[in-house]
């Protein structure tokens, strides 16, 4: 079957997804704002004038402190920027998201200013020497000129129709929010010397974060990324938006009631995060999410240390250290992570934090790996995607130098709660073969039709992949979604059953899932029938997937019944690798692959192979797999009305 054939069974296919439940009923242990009622939390924060989180930039002694090469490299990042040149955002290059579905040229240029903006501060606080504050403050002004501080694909969808934002109606997205919080740091560590520059520049500064952050968000509770009403759990937005929110109140809130009003309700809006956990910590976003979901998490925990002198400190709770652990549990080897739904398998975490968070909730794990990840570039890589995120790095950077550091590794991972399992040969090794499949549902955030997807890793290198998700359109979080190649399970390791592939909808789902590990082998199986519309006729499709860690194998076995026949059946296998084939065999090639290629063996006389190459157009895709990959379609033509299938993954 053709692409396009997919695309027209997708569309046909597509239902409107319900919302998705909440994990669960969350117990009191599991909850931040009942520790802390609204007067106790008033007493405990540090008064605004007196919380000194990191030196400011006239408080010499601490940045001098830094290492020389570390603020060199800063001095150096921002000699680059020129004071008066600075991008222009033009209406009409807003307009593209609402004209052409376009998001990514807009976003690019918002992007590249609060980039300088962010490195001209931090330059003016490694130098001291007032060479980078005309630059500061072009940046500062033009960023409170802009209309809107976010992105035109988040103004909601009567909005976004609209094309242009409306000035009376604030809208806080991921992005206002954190505009907020830089312009926030850099009142915080320059504002002394900005008033030398104007003396209009400060309170421009805390008039523009008011009326867009400070007041909407501590008036209103019906932005959804909130969580205050309905039943739906909230994704990443909830602790990213919130840790920039509770940045912004913390700094610039110059009344201690509102100040702590604020922070109350920072602390009940991330109790709806936690409410979408299970008490495992997995992100159903996956691990491209993680950096900007546990992680934000982490950046609220440890402002909430910082201003009220250790005492706020949630580092106890269970679930807090389990959100933490995910990023390893995730993780491949070298940059590549287990990539289910929109989140790319080749992740670059912030290596520093996630040590920060390691040693906070005591895992050495974490702690190793953010010392591998911070360094596995070289030393000039910081790992940081904002001034909140920049300043604890610099100033944990000399500890982070001397850290111990290597990849964990870990040998068996079970996350039941996503229903994401994981196993490879040995503890603290990438060799031989790897595997990692999931359950779930069609709900998820950031679904891709994906119910029993699976992974095969080869000496840390892919071998059998999801694909991962294209650079977003205005298509991708449209009811058309499913429109797109990437989201549909025909593109992923799934079967199609008469043309049928897997529905978007909570109701579409793993059931009878089981797992089980031991020393010689880790075995998954589910039955993903009910992932299928009617239309496949399915009774039953028992997916049974085993690592025989002595064999190197990893064995795929489909037993499926049907309701009526099917004309063709076709289990569908995504590689990056040049594909070589054979009777009844398959090899893929990868200069990689150092315990051999990874040979695939099927039952030629109930299947068929064929290759497809799929060109990479897409700059996001293209930075992961390279200019193709190839599309294996194993054909079953007249399959009985039951039957196995059996497909055998090992290296030469």
């Amino acid at each position: 079957m053709t692409r396009r054939h997919f695309h027209a069974a997708a569309s046909a296919a597509v239902l409107p997804a319900p919302a998705m439940l909440l994990a669960q009923a969350p117990p009191e242990r599991r909850r931040l704002s009942s520790q802390w009622a609204l007067d106790k939390l008033a007493a405990a924060l540090i008064p605004r004038a007196q919380w000194k989180p990191f030196p400011a930039a006239a408080e010499r002694a601490g940045w001098e402190a830094l290492p020389e090469d570390l603020r060199r490299e800063l001095i150096a990042a921002g000699e680059k920027i020129p004071p008066a040149d600075w991008p222009v955002l033009p209406a009409t290059l807003f307009l593209e998201y609402a004209r052409i579905g376009n998001r990514s040229n807009y976003e690019r240029v918002r992007n590249v200013r609060r980039e300088r903006l962010a490195a001209l501060v931090l330059a003016e606080c490694a130098e001291g020497r007032g060479r980078f504050l005309d630059g500061i403050a072009n940046g500062v002004w033009l960023t409170c000129e802009e209309t809107f501080w976010g992105v035109p694909a988040h103004l909601g969808p009567q909005k976004a129709g609209n094309g242009l934002p409306d000035i009376n109606d604030p809208v806080v997205d991921l992005f206002a929010a954190e505009t907020s919080a830089l312009l926030a740091w850099t009142d915080y560590l320059a504002g002394p010397q900005l008033e030398k520059v104007h003396k209009l520049i400060r309170p421009r500064i805390a008039h523009e974060i008011e009326r867009r952050i400070l007041k909407p968000c501590l008036e209103r509770d019906d932005w959804g990324w909130m969580g205050f009403h309905g039943t739906r759990a909230v994704n990443n937005w909830n602790p990213w938006i919130n840790s920039n929110w509770l940045a912004s109140a913390l700094l610039m809130e110059k009344d201690a009631a509102r100040r702590a009003a604020a922070v109350h309700k920072i602390l009940r809006s991330l109790d709806r995060f936690l409410d979408g956990y299970h008490d495992d910590g997995g992100c159903d976003e996956g691990p491209g999410y993680w950096g900007r979901a546990g992680a934000s998490l982490f950046d609220s925990l440890e402002l909430l240390h910082s201003a009220s002198a250790g005492r706020v400190d949630f580092y106890s709770m269970p679930l807090v250290a389990e959100i933490g652990r995910y990023i390893y549990r995730a993780h491949i080897a070298g940059d590549w992570y287990t990539n289910f739904a929109d989140a790319s398998a080749r992740v670059r975490p912030a290596g520093d934090l996630i040590y920060r968070y390691g040693k906070r909730v005591g895992d050495e794990k974490m702690r190793l790996l953010g010392a591998w990840a911070a360094f596995s570039r070289g030393e000039g890589h910081r790992g940081t995607e904002s001034i909140g995120r920049a300043l604890p790095a610099l100033f944990n950077f000399a500890e982070l130098r001397q850290a111990p550091r290597r990849q964990p590794l870990v040998r068996d991972v079970w996350l039941p709660g996503i229903q994401v399992m994981a196993a490879r040969r040995q503890e603290g090794s990438a060799e031989g073969l790897y595997l990692a499949a999931q359950g779930g549902h069609n709900a998820e955030s950031h679904n891709h039709n994906d119910v029993g997807n699976f992974l095969v890793y080869a000496d840390g290198r892919p071998a059998i992949i999801d694909v991962g998700v294209e650079t977003y359109s205005a298509k991708t979080f449209s009811s058309r979604r499913y429109e797109i190649w990437t989201m549909q399970s025909a593109y992923h390791n799934l079967p199609t059953v008469g043309g049928v592939m897997q529905a978007a909808g909570r109701e579409f789902e793993a059931r009878d899932v089981a797992y089980q590990a031991g020393g010689a082998a880790a075995e998954f199986s589910l039955d993903i029938a009910a992932a299928y519309p009617p239309e496949a006729n399915l009774a039953s499709w028992r997916r049974m997937l085993r690592l025989d860690r002595a064999r190197n194998e990893v064995t795929v076995e489909d037993r499926y019944s049907l309701k009526k026949p099917a004309g063709e059946i076709t289990l569908t296998l995504m590689t990056p690798c040049p594909v070589r084939t054979g009777a009844g065999e398959l090899t893929l090639e990868d200069a990689g692959f150092r315990s051999g290629a990874v040979r695939i063996r099927f039952d030629r006389n109930a299947l068929s192979a064929r290759v497809e190459e799929i060109p990479i157009e897409d700059a996001l895709l293209k930075a992961v797999w390279g200019e193709r990959i190839r599309r294996i379609l194993l054909l079953a033509s007249a399959p009985p009305a039951s039957g196995v299938f059996t497909v055998r993954f090992a290296q030469a």
